[in-house]
């Protein structure tokens, strides 16, 4: 015989007390067991519970209608509704028997093959259970005496049935289960202990407080007790009332609330629409603002830029090459072995000749005696006083008798313009003494080396002319520098 926990679906092996049960035992177990509810118990219960049930009696007479309905019509019991059935049927005669031991019954009957004695249990498909249903043994109706197996197979049939019957858990189960199903029982027993304590207590708790309200109180008491229920009454009608007005007064108070609350969301709704306005009017002038201080940033870095800027030094490039004084890369002067063209001193000359005529125009000076006129290679300066004669400040190679007459004007030019130099030297310093100017100036000599060309030797022509253009470097320093106010 193979048996199955119906809970996890483990082989089982039998105890050896279920093996040998006699019919004894078999009783005791079943007399332990809860009995079964009869029909009629089940349907008065069901009536009183119907009674108690809040629902119209229209709603309560359909319902008995319909479960007498259901009662009446012949139903078809499922195999595990059969299974559950108690069996009413007597036991049968050969069947109460007690089972003797091999010790005391040495010849036992040949037991029946092995496909007529076998049970098993078979799972039902229809069901909503997992209880199996047991195969009954086929035995012959004239045997007399049943086989042990057989005897063994049948009483534990009638054990797992009458429990499955009574209970709510299907037989058979393993140990393991059954120790899960006891604790959980266990648990809900003491639950309920607690709540059977519980309303104890509480019934206690009832039956006290009706005994003393019920001892203690006279007729007097009672109507006085009554009087004062009705004074109260009377008083919780007034401030039901007066509650009631003041409801009705809150109310209005209420709709007042919310006629100035629907008026304060419009205002605030205006207020934020001009406050977005605002925002936005402001987030606009503050991108402009900042355009304007980046643009101002920009223009105020140029400007600083071109401060220091100076164009006159950018313009009139004044420095030196060896012996040579030079001005924008231009050398004035020659010496004996560096043949340096005319054209490029004329040139030198009309650069030197237009700074000191920008200095002069910018100092706001006008020469005595003297006007410049910076044209150039062919620059000439210009006697304002006498025979007002115009000499010309360049020179030149060709070997001819005028030659001696040129170079004689170009020297008068080179002194007057010398003597023009020496006038705005002399400003300088009766504004600021504390200019410096290296060499002194003395008619046609500056540095004691002469400006003239003619019975002059090159080298002292040329010194002579890197002192002019130091000395127009150091004005035009002073000039540009501020310092003259």
């Amino acid at each position: 015989m193979n048996l199955v926990c119906q809970q996890c679906k483990k082989s089982l092996q039998l105890d050896a007390s279920l093996v040998d049960l006699s019919p004894s035992a078999y009783d005791m177990v079943a007399a332990s067991l809860p009995p079964v509810p009869t029909s009629n118990a089940r349907q008065a219960s069901e009536a009183e519970k119907l009674a108690q049930l809040p629902s119209p009696a229209s709603v309560k007479a359909a319902w008995q209608q319909s479960t007498q309905g259901r009662a009446a019509s012949p139903c078809t019991l499922s195999p595990r509704a059969q299974w559950k059935q108690p069996q009413s049927v007597p036991a049968l005669p050969n069947e109460s028997f007690v089972l003797l031991q091999d010790s005391v019954i040495r010849n036992i009957p040949e037991p029946l093959p092995s496909h007529a004695k076998r049970a098993s249990y078979t799972k039902p498909r229809g069901g909503n259970h997992s209880a199996t249903v047991p195969v009954s043994v086929q035995e012959p109706a004239n045997q007399p005496n049943p086989s042990p197996l057989s005897h063994h197979l049948r009483s534990t049939l009638r054990l797992f049935n009458l429990l499955s019957s009574r209970t709510d858990v299907d037989h058979p189960l393993c140990s393991e289960c059954t120790h899960n199903l006891l604790s959980n029982l266990n648990r809900q027993l003491e639950e309920t202990k607690k709540e059977r304590d519980g309303y104890i207590a509480f019934e206690k708790e009832v039956r006290k407080e009706k005994e003393r309200e019920g001892d203690g109180m006279s007729k007097e008491e009672a109507e006085m007790k009554i009087g004062k229920l009705k004074e109260e009454e009377s008083l919780a009608v007034e401030k039901l009332q007066a509650a009631e007005r003041e409801r009705e007064q809150l109310n209005e108070e209420l709709k007042a609330l919310e006629l100035e609350e629907k008026a304060l969301e419009e205002e605030e709704a205006e207020f934020w629409r001009i406050h977005n306005t605002h925002l936005l009017k402001l987030d606009e002038q503050a991108s402009q603002l900042a355009a304007l201080r980046a643009a101002y940033s920009a223009d105020s870095s140029t400007l600083e830029k071109l401060e220091r800027t100076n164009v006159y030094n950018d313009a009139f490039c004044v420095g030196h090459e060896g012996v040579f004084g030079t001005i924008n890369g231009l050398r004035l002067g020659r010496v004996p072995g560096v043949p340096v063209e005319w054209a490029e001193i004329n040139a030198a000359w009309g650069q030197t000749l237009l700074l000191l005529y920008t200095i002069a125009r910018k100092l706001d000076y006008t020469f005595e005696n003297y006007r410049l006129i910076p044209m150039g290679s062919f620059s000439r300066i210009e006697r304002t006083t006498g025979d007002k004669s115009a000499y010309e400040l360049y020179g030149s190679g060709d070997l001819h008798l005028g030659r001696l007459l040129h170079n004689r004007r170009f020297d008068f030019a080179m002194v007057a313009f010398l003597d023009c130099l020496k006038q705005l030297v002399d400003l300088v310093k009766s504004q600021d003494p504390q200019t410096d100017f290296p060499h002194q100036i003395v008619k046609d000599k500056i540095g004691e080396a002469s400006v003239k060309l003619q019975f002059n030797q090159e080298e002292a022509w040329t010194r002579a002319l890197r002192h002019v253009l130091l000395a127009l470097k150091i004005l035009l320093k002073w000039t540009t520098s501020g310092s003259n106010g």
